[in-house]
């Protein structure tokens, strides 16, 4: 796994423990809340849901995206197939000659 998807998925991770937090964090206060600091939990509590949703069309759009991007490389190498090879190949001799000067 390259380190952009590592560090993706730790940003995730790290999104959805700090939306967890707020969540427990609104639920405790949620009885104690009165006047301001009631209307703040609940300007909160909508800005919350509103994030959840966003990141969750946000995640679909992008699993939609490198399914349609595999979709079309896949019906690419079919109709091509040399030309793949042959792209493939130049970026592998590419990449050994970029690791071979290390």
């Amino acid at each position: 796994m390259s380190e952009t998807s590592r560090a993706k998925e730790k940003l995730a991770a790290d999104f959805h423990a700090v939306m967890s937090d707020i969540d427990a964090l609104m639920k405790a206060t949620g009885s104690q809340a009165e006047g301001e600091a009631k209307a703040l939990r609940d300007r909160i509590s909508d800005r919350l849901d509103s994030a959840k949703e966003k990141l969750l069309d946000a995640q679909h759009e992008a699993v939609q995206r490198a399914k349609a991007a595999a979709t079309a490389t896949d019906d690419y190498v079919h109709d091509n197939p040399w030309q793949a090879i042959g792209v493939a190949a130049a970026i592998g001799l590419a990449l050994g000659v970029l690791i071979g000067r290390r």
